[in-house]
């Protein structure tokens, strides 16, 4: 019963953002010919005028994307889930954020086995919810550092690690850190590490997370194992 309110509630949540969405489109839009009009301000009134539209076209833009992150985390329930190599996966995305991490000075290091057993993916939301832990430890390296990830196989399943060598979260900041909407960074949505808990859980895993100031953090994901074909569910793990 309180699954089927939360289902409703979220359509519900889903319905009013994908709402909203649209009048700040048209706010936008507003905000785009004023700011035409603005674009060569003659006088200081005209200039100060021109100002407060780019603000508030700021605002909108954030609260856009606000809604387009909170339309991502409502929307994850069932996942069409097939057979899938994680290290495929881990390299896709690698290779995707690579010219990133190197622009911010980061290092990846990236130790997958070849052999490890299939798992249950929905290929494009898992690696949504790894592409956020990766923003995660980019944001905690502003100088640059290393993200060092980690798999193996183990009874249970599969176990994926994240580590970084960022500044680390208090005991405090790590009690909030999958809290919808809690972000200590201006700008944040405080919805990734939700998004990225609820794609986990959608896929049947767990995920977890360790950290300590100034030694950086560690997000660990366990994942169900799949048997290869002619294995057994044992052989597998």
């Amino acid at each position: 019963m309180v699954n089927q309110e939360y289902v409703e509630l979220a359509e519900l949540a889903g319905g009013f953002v994908h709402d909203l969405k649209n009048h700040l489109s048209t706010l936008r839009l507003n905000l785009q010919l004023l700011a035409e009009d603005f674009q060569d301000p003659q006088t200081q009134r005209e200039r100060r005028a021109l100002d407060r539209i780019l603000r508030l076209q700021n605002e909108c833009q954030r609260l856009v994307d606000i809604s387009n992150e909170f339309l991502r985390f409502a929307r994850v329930k069932d996942l069409e889930l097939t057979p899938t190599e994680l290290g495929e996966v881990v390299e896709e995305l690698t290779d995707f954020f690579g010219p990133m991490a190197r622009s911010a000075n980061i290092e990846i290091k990236s130790y997958i086995p070849p052999d490890l057993p299939p798992v249950a993916l929905n290929r494009d939301m898992f690696k949504q919810a790894l592409l956020n832990l990766l923003l995660n430890a980019q944001q905690a390296m502003p100088a640059g550092g290393e993200i060092t990830l980690l798999a193996r196989a183990e009874p249970e399943g599969v176990v994926f690690e994240l580590i970084d060598t960022g500044r680390g979260m208090s005991p405090e900041l790590l009690a909030k850190a999958f809290r919808p909407f809690y972000s200590t960074r201006s700008g944040g949505t405080g919805l990734g590490l939700p998004t990225t808990r609820k794609i986990i859980e959608a896929h049947n895993g767990t995920i977890d997370v360790q950290s300590e100031l100034g030694r950086g953090t560690k997000f660990t994901i366990r994942l169900p194992a799949l048997a290869r074909a002619g294995q057994s569910p044992a052989e597998a793990s």
